[in-house]
C-alpha cells in the first residue's frame, strides 16, 4: 500500500521513481482484481482470458489471427486460450462468412450475459471507490492513462 502521496512538486528526478512506485501498487491491486473479475465470469476462467472476452464483446467475431493481432500474442497461446473458453462455453467458432475455409470466434449468448454482468458489477465498484472524487479528476485521470497506454516503449517491435 502507498505509504503517503507523492509530493506535490518532486524533487529532481522523483517524478519517475513516485510514478514507478504507484503504478507498481496499481499493478499488484489490478492482478487480484483480474482474478476475481475472472472467477466471477466463471469459476475456471483464467484472468487474461476474460481480455479476450471483452475484445470479442467490442469487435465482434473475429478470426484467430486477428485475435492473436489485437492482443499482440501468437497464435498458439490464444489458440489455447479458445479452446478453454469453448470448453467454458462462453465463445463458440463459425465458419467465417466470407471465407468457409476459415473460423470466426464469438461469444456465445452465456458469454455476453455472464460477462456483462461482471462489467456491471465492476462500474458499480469503480463508481463506490471514485465516489469522493470529482468528475473532472476522473476525466483527467483517464485522460492520462490513455496518454500513457498509448505510448510507445523505445525499441519495442523493432
Amino acid at each position: 500500500m502507498t505509504e503517503k502521496p507523492p509530493a506535490t512538486v518532486p524533487a529532481p528526478n522523483q517524478a519517475i521513481e513516485n510514478l514507478e512506485q504507484e503504478l507498481s501498487v496499481l499493478w499488484r491491486r489490478a492482478r487480484a482484481a483480474s482474478q476475481r473479475v475472472a472467477r466471477a465470469v466463471h469459476p475456471d476462467l483464467e484472468p487474461a482470458a476474460y481480455g479476450l472476452l471483452v475484445l470479442l464483446q467490442r469487435r465482434g467475431p473475429l478470426r484467430l489471427t486477428d485475435v492473436a493481432a489485437a492482443i499482440g500474442v501468437g497464435k498458439p497461446s490464444v489458440s489455447r486460450q479458445i479452446v478453454m473458453l469453448e470448453s467454458l462455453g462462453l465463445v463458440r467458432k463459425q465458419a467465417d462468412p466470407e471465407d468457409g475455409r476459415a473460423q470466426t470466434i464469438s461469444l456465445t449468448e452465456s458469454g455476453s450475459e455472464q460477462l456483462a454482468t461482471t462489467q456491471r458489477a465492476r462500474e458499480k465498484h469503480f463508481r463506490s471507490l471514485l465516489s469522493s472524487w470529482d468528475e473532472e479528476d476522473i476525466h483527467t485521470l483517464s485522460v492520462l492513462l490513455h496518454k500513457l497506454n498509448a505510448s510507445e516503449v523505445p525499441g519495442a517491435g523493432r
